[in-house]
């Protein structure tokens, strides 16, 4: 019983360090990219959009297309890096712990 006891105070510990981490996310701010820069977007560490920048040279009514695709490329682009960095941060956290695919902390 010894161990269980260990066991719980680890998970105790670990669920505490989940819930720095996890507000730590909105803090973090990552940029993503598309069009060679023309279309920039900021992303949280939640995934959300806090900014968007469009050179103006793509402000002309018949390239509304083109910047639209340029906006959705650079949120993907930043989304990608976010999440990178949050199972970086993961991995940091649960001391390279495997966990199944789909299965998150905390439960």
């Amino acid at each position: 019983m010894k161990n269980l006891g260990q066991m719980m105070k680890q998970a105790q510990q670990l669920q505490a360090k989940m819930a720095e981490m996890q507000s730590r996310l909105g803090e973090i701010e990552v940029l993503g990219q598309a069009g060679g820069g023309m279309v920039k977007v900021t992303v949280n560490g939640k995934g959300d959009l806090a900014k968007v920048s469009i050179d103006p040279a793509l402000m002309k009514p018949d390239e509304a297309e083109v910047v639209e695709d340029l906006i959705l490329a650079a949120f993907h682009d930043a989304k990608n890096k976010v999440d990178a960095q949050v199972q970086a941060e993961m991995a940091k956290l649960t001391g390279g712990l495997n966990l199944p695919p789909g299965m998150k902390l905390p439960f």
